[in-house]
C-alpha cells in the first residue's frame, strides 16, 4: 500500500516537471534538446504511474461504501483517470514520433504545441489538486472509522 507521503511526493514531482517543462517549451529551440525530451518523457511516465497507483489503491474502499456520495466520488475520479489516460495517449500520439523512441518530439507548429502542452499541464495539475483536496481526505476519513 502506498502512503500519502509517497502520493504527495509523486504529485510534487509531477507539478515540478510541469512547471519546468512549461518554462522550457516556450523557447522553441529547447523543445528539440535531448534533455528537454528526457524530462518530458519522464513527466509522461510519472503521470501514468501515478494514475495507475491511484486507480489500484484508492477506489476499493470508496466503492464499497454504502454512502452514494462516497461511491460517486470514486466513480468520478475513475472516469477522470480514463480521460487523463486518453488525453495523454492522444497527446503522445500527436507530438511524439514513436512511443519506442523517447529522445525527440515532433513539433511542426510550435504555437499549437504550446497550446496543447498548456492544456495537458492544466488538466494534470487540476487532477492533482482535486486528489489532494478531495480524494485523499475522503479515503483517510473512511479508513479512520
Amino acid at each position: 500500500m502506498i502512503t500519502y507521503d509517497e502520493l504527495n511526493e509523486q504529485n510534487h514531482r509531477i507539478t515540478e516537471l510541469s512547471n519546468v517543462l512549461h518554462y522550457l517549451f516556450k523557447d522553441r529551440s529547447m523543445c528539440d534538446t535531448g534533455s528537454c525530451c528526457d524530462l518530458f518523457y519522464r513527466y509522461v511516465d510519472l503521470v501514468k504511474e501515478h494514475i495507475e497507483v491511484v486507480d489500484k489503491e484508492m477506489y476499493k474502499d470508496l466503492l464499497a461504501s454504502p454512502d452514494d456520495k462516497v461511491t460517486n466520488v470514486a466513480k468520478n475520479f475513475m472516469s477522470g483517470s480514463v480521460e487523463v489516460k486518453k488525453i495523454l495517449r492522444e497527446f503522445t500520439h500527436r507530438w511524439c514520433p514513436s512511443s519506442k523512441k523517447k529522445d525527440s518530439l515532433h513539433i511542426k507548429d510550435h504555437a499549437e504545441f504550446l497550446v496543447d502542452t498548456d492544456e495537458l499541464f492544466e488538466i494534470i495539475l487540476q487532477r492533482i489538486q482535486d486528489e489532494t483536496e478531495h480524494l485523499y481526505p475522503l479515503v483517510r476519513s473512511l479508513s479512520s472509522r
